[in-house]
């Protein structure tokens, strides 16, 4: 018997620990659209990887009102849209370099099976990190996404940025 309850500790506290990982969002705005409840919402998310790298998303979230008059009561639609923007000297950390990326936001979109989600990939071509937000679904994915990129090199960046950027390529080495 000890040992379940050990062994549910232990589950407990590594559920915990890799929800403390990740990335929270800031809500910045917040904009009515109907007399129903209906906002849209701005969230500030910061890279975890890349400093200096804010991105802003905005999704659509339903009231009450209108989660009664429709149904679907547990779900939000699967609209967003991200823009990112350079907030500080770029310093790239270890990060993904597969043309799949890595997932560095989340958050429910229905009371189970949709996710909002932003991924981060690093264009080594172009010398940019591509951030798309997009909705992931179990049972049927969704088409609409947006993207935003970040440039690595730029006349008017940071040295820092130009410097993260020589140190993605010596990586990939």
């Amino acid at each position: 018997m000890n040992n379940h309850i050990g062994n549910v500790l232990l589950a407990g506290c590594m559920a915990l620990i890799s929800v403390s990982s990740v990335v929270k969002a800031e809500e910045v705005g917040e904009v009515g659209v109907d007399w129903f409840g209906n906002d849209i919402i701005i969230e500030a998310i910061q890279d975890p990887d890349v400093k200096g790298v804010t991105c802003h998303v905005a999704y659509f979230e339903r009231g009450l009102i209108d989660r009664l008059q429709k149904g679907n009561w547990f779900e939000d639609p699967s609209n967003s849209s991200i823009e990112c923007s350079q907030t500080g000297p770029l310093q790239v950390g270890d990060i993904a370099k597969g043309k799949s990326g890595e997932e560095i936001f989340k958050s429910g979109k229905s009371l189970v099976w949709k996710k909002l989600v932003v991924k981060r990939i690093y264009d080594e071509q172009n010398r940019t990190l591509v951030y798309l937000a997009h909705s992931r679904e179990v049972s049927s994915g969704s088409a609409k996404m947006s993207i935003s990129v970040i440039p690595l090199f730029d006349g008017g960046a940071e040295a820092s940025s130009r410097e993260s950027a020589a140190s993605l390529e010596n990586a990939g080495n």
